[in-house]
Parts: C-alpha cells; sequence; structure tokens
C-alpha cells in the first residue's frame, strides 16, 4: 500500500522541478527556495505568522547544520592567508620541486601535489599555497601554463574536493540531505572518485600531449584580477611583517605538515570521523595561525590574529551564503520538517522525500541503471551555479527518492550525485568557478574550462557506468 500523499509533498515536489528548471538556465534560486519554504509552511501551519517565521528558522536550522564547515573553510584560508604573508607555503613545497624535471614529471606532480594539499586546505587555499611556487618550476621544465592550470583544477577541484575525506564538508551536506551516516557516504564515493580522477586526468595529460605534438595546443594567456589574486598577494598597505630567517621558516614548515600529519595518524587511531575529524583540523589550523602570527608580526600579532580570522571568515561566509537558503528549503525534506513546524505529515510518513521515493515505486519502475543516469545528470545540472555545494543537498534528496524506491543504493547514488555536481561545479567546467586555479596561472578560465570539457564529461561517464554496478 502506498504512502498518501498531501498537498506538502506535490508543493515540495513541483519546487524542486523548479529549481532544477531555473539551475538549467543559470538562475539564482535563492527567492524560490525562500518561497518555497514559506508556502510549505503556510500549508503546515495554517497561519502566515508561523510561516513567516518558518523562513527564518529554517535559516537558522541550515546554519546550524552547516555552521561545521562554514567555520573550518574560513579558518583554513585564514590560516593559509598567514602561510602565504610569511613565504613559509614556498618553504613547504620547495623540496618538491626538485622532482619535476619534464612536462609529464610536472602534470602528475604538480597535480598530486595539488591534491594531498587540498585534501588539508580545500582547493582555492591550496592554488594559493602551491601554484605561485611551483608553476614557474613547471613552465621551466616545458608544461604550458594551461596544462598546469589543468592538473591542478582536475585533483584539486575535483579529486580532492569531491571526495573531501579530510574536511569532509561536502559528505556531510550530501549524506545530510540523504538521511545517512557521513561515514557511509564516504566509504561509497572511494571508488567512484577513484575511477572519476583516473579517467579524467588520463584523458586530459593525452589530449594535451596530441595537441602539443600537432601544435593545436592553445594556451590562452591572460591576466586575471579575481579571488584568486587575493588570496596569493596582499594589500600594499600592510608592511609589518617581521622577517622571517630561512632557517626559521624552515622549521616551522616541517612543525606544520607533522602536526596535521599527527591530525590524521590521531583520526586512524581514534576512529575520528565527520564533526570530530573536523575540529581536528580546525583546531590545529587555528593554533597554527595564532603561532605563526606572533612570529610574523611580533609586536602587532594579537591584532594581526584577529584581522586574518576576519579575513577568513569573510571568504566563508561569501562562499556559503547562497548555500544556507537553498540547504534550508532541502532539508524541510526529511527531519527539519517535523522539527520546524510539527507532526503535521501523514503519521506513516518518514519525511516528504522519503515519502515521494515510496510512491513513485508504486507508479514508475525504477532500477539501479535508471537512478544512476538521473544523479549524475541531477549534479551536472546544480553545478551549473558554478558552485558545486548549493546544489548537493538536491543530489542527496534525489539519491534518497530513488534509493526508497528501488530498495537500495542509497550511498551509492548519494555520493555518485556529489561527485557529479562538484566536478562540474566546484569546479571544473563553469568558467567562473575556474577563476583561482586561472588566475594563478595567468590563462583563461574559459580556455581552462574548454580544456576540461572532454576529458570530465568522459569521466562521468564511466563513473555512471561502475555506479550501476555497485547499486
Amino acid at each position: 500500500m502506498g504512502i498518501q500523499l498531501t498537498a506538502i509533498h506535490w508543493v515540495y515536489l513541483a519546487f524542486i522541478v523548479l529549481i532544477l528548471t531555473l539551475l538549467i538556465r543559470r538562475r539564482d534560486t535563492t527567492l524560490i527556495c525562500v518561497t518555497g519554504i514559506f508556502a510549505l509552511g503556510l500549508l503546515a501551519t495554517e497561519t502566515l505568522s508561523g510561516s513567516v517565521s518558518g523562513v527564518f528558522d529554517s535559516f537558522i536550522y541550515a546554519t546550524k547544520e552547516l555552521m561545521g564547515t562554514i567555520m573550518i573553510i574560513s579558518i583554513i584560508v585564514a590560516m593559509s592567508r598567514v602561510l602565504i604573508k610569511t613565504g613559509i607555503n614556498e618553504t613547504m613545497v620547495a623540496p618538491l620541486t626538485r622532482f619535476l624535471r619534464t612536462p609529464a614529471m610536472a602534470y602528475w606532480g604538480i597535480g598530486l601535489i595539488m591534491m594531498i594539499t587540498s585534501f588539508f586546505f580545500w582547493p582555492s587555499p591550496a592554488v594559493a599555497l602551491i601554484g605561485a611556487v611551483l608553476l614557474p618550476v613547471a613552465i621551466r621544465v616545458g608544461l604550458p601554463a594551461l596544462g598546469a592550470a589543468v592538473a591542478m583544477n582536475l585533483f584539486g577541484h575535483g579529486i580532492a574536493l569531491s571526495g573531501d575525506y579530510i574536511i569532509q564538508g561536502a559528505p556531510k551536506l550530501t549524506a545530510d540531505a540523504a538521511g545517512l551516516p557521513v561515514a557511509s557516504v564516504m566509504a561509497a564515493s572511494v571508488p567512484l572518485v577513484i575511477v572519476m580522477g583516473a579517467v579524467t586526468t588520463v584523458t586530459a595529460f593525452w589530449m594535451m600531449r596530441r595537441d602539443l605534438r600537432n601544435g593545436t595546443w592553445r594556451d590562452g594567456l591572460v591576466t586575471i584580477k579575481s579571488t584568486g589574486d587575493a588570496l596569493t598577494t596582499h594589500s600594499d598597505e600592510e608592511h609589518d611583517t617581521a622577517a622571517i630567517s630561512p632557517g626559521m621558516k624552515k622549521w616551522l614548515a616541517i612543525a606544520i605538515l607533522l602536526l596535521f600529519a599527527a591530525d590524521v595518524a590521531a583520526m586512524f587511531l581514534l576512529k575520528l570521523q565527520g564533526g570530530d575529524a573536523t575540529a581536528l583540523v580546525g583546531g590545529t589550523a587555528v593554533l597554527i595561525l595564532g603561532a605563526i602570527t606572533l612570529v610574523a608580526h611580533r609586536n602587532r600579532g594579537l591584532e594581526k590574529v584577529t584581522s586574518y580570522l576576519i579575513e577568513g571568515l569573510t571568504f566563508g561566509f561569501k562562499v556559503f551564503g547562497p548555500v544556507i537558503p537553498i540547504a534550508a528549503f532541502f532539508y524541510l525534506g526529511d527531519a527539519a520538517f517535523a522539527e520546524l513546524f510539527g507532526s503535521v505529515l501523514p503519521s506513516a510518513s518518514h519525511g516528504i522525500v522519503n515519502d515521494l521515493g515510496v510512491a513513485l515505486a508504486h507508479v514508475v519502475p525504477l532500477n539501479g541503471a535508471a537512478g544512476a543516469v538521473t544523479l549524475t545528470i541531477t549534479g551536472i545540472i546544480t553545478g551549473l551555479d558554478g558552485s558545486g555545494f548549493s546544489g548537493i543537498s538536491l543530489a542527496g534528496s534525489v539519491a534518497q527518492l530513488f534509493a526508497a524506491a528501488i530498495g537500495s543504493g542509497a550511498e551509492t547514488l548519494t555520493a555518485l550525485g556529489q561527485v557529479a555536481a562538484i566536478w562540474v561545479g566546484g569546479g571544473t567546467l563553469i568558467p567562473w568557478a575556474l577563476i583561482p586555479a586561472a588566475a594563478i596561472c595567468g590563462v583563461s578560465p574559459f580556455e581552462l574550462a574548454r580544456r576540461n570539457l572532454k576529458p570530465v564529461l568522459i569521466g562521468l561517464a564511466v563513473t555512471t557506468a561502475v555506479a550501476m554496478f555497485l547499486i
């Protein structure tokens, strides 16, 4: 017997369709999400005051859910800022430059270094941390600037961000929307991230070598002023950084690497996951920020710690500001609805999204192949806004819907939607999401997106096929 669908279910579904339509047309969905929350509140409470209050309360709910992610990103960026300012970032990666002796070694080397760094710092700060140092080395051995940008982008904004195994921001968003444990989504994403990363990076490398041999390579060199530049340079008005000797930089760089290595070891030994793992990395970053700032700015250290934190928080809320109202709407598809508006759904209900999935199972014959294709397409569409994160809550909700209908594969479908959304919008295909990597390499973000297009689409096709067998 099917679940009884109410007007609330149909309104929620209608707004999901509307949001997807707007994303395809590259329009902003914030106001639509707010309107959807208001409409659902009006149906649930049948009072104007209850629905209006529900909009604000849903924002608070989403912010509380996302605050750990927002804070870790902000702190990492703040710490990255002082490392760049002091030049410690250069010391950290300098030993690695001796291994980049050929264009091929430079491509794979700069990519792997970017991936490892991005797991801890996220891609945009990681571009700032290593790009300025490794790019001249890569160009010196014959790797084109655009080739370096492709490597940094695919390994950082693609592989590292779509897995996000250290900071765990992406899997938390999708897991929450799908009503699954973060650890299960992360485990399910491992084979998908590996396949997607391997296919995409190998394809991009082969295409680069082919075009260089044929003389059809275009570097698309430009001068870009962007957020990426803001992460790699500082305002001219600040000249109060104390000189740090090369020896001191070396010891500080070693200490920072050892501290983060200790964090990783503690995660495995103490079985820390999700919020606990994020808190460990975040606390370490705060301590590093404070210590390095005091060493670098001496008498001005106390004030500069606050300044760096403000910079980081500004970046964090600028990135996640658009995510909050969207996440607020999609959280209503699960436990948030009852918490905010009370028990107004049918007694047999397990949440709006789950109810829709069960109802769909009684109407449309679904299977793993259809679910995998749908999640990939949903991820691609939600990534069109160039954020990657604003739509992965939808991917989680759609995965929950399909999993409820076919009776299995929730973790794999959720992970697939996450991978597709972040590879497209996080991003490797949307030009305005590519500005940090393009800026540090001095190439056009549109040319970078063009170079990434075929490898990423091929990767998504292969990864979707693999997911069909895993569901």
